[in-house]
């Protein structure tokens, strides 16, 4: 069973907007800092936005902060975390991937401190 499952990625146009969700297979990932990275064909995986546990602190890469908003929804039932992305540019298109890290306490960009991640989904802005 797969431990992070992505969806709501899609084909719009620029400047229209999309929301990823992750829902997390186990309650325990409610105590785990979370992150959304992206990865563009040909380039390196990039940070794109971080949330603390509790949801208080978050973190965005400056390419995306002021359009994009990380949050997280947890019930009795399930653990999710949402990417709303706004203003989509064609620079946004890539293939998105949430990850865990059940170790740090803050929101951070350090690709390498995560250690669970999703399959991805494809995000394609069209100019």
């Amino acid at each position: 069973q797969a431990q992070l499952v992505e969806s709501g990625g899609g084909s719009v146009q620029a400047g229209d907007s999309l929301r990823l969700s992750c829902t997390a297979a186990e309650r325990a990932f409610s105590e785990y800092v979370m992150a959304w990275f992206r990865q563009a064909p040909g380039k390196d995986r990039e940070f794109v936005a971080a949330i603390s546990w509790s949801g208080i602190t978050t973190n965005y890469a400056d390419s995306v902060r002021g359009r994009f908003t990380i949050s997280r929804d947890v019930t009795d039932d399930s653990v999710k975390v949402h990417l709303q992305m706004n203003s989509l540019k064609p620079e946004d298109t890539a293939i998105y991937y949430c990850a865990a890290d059940s170790i740090a306490g803050a929101a951070h960009a350090d690709e390498w401190r995560y250690h669970t991640w999703g399959q991805g989904t494809q995000v394609t802005v069209f100019s």
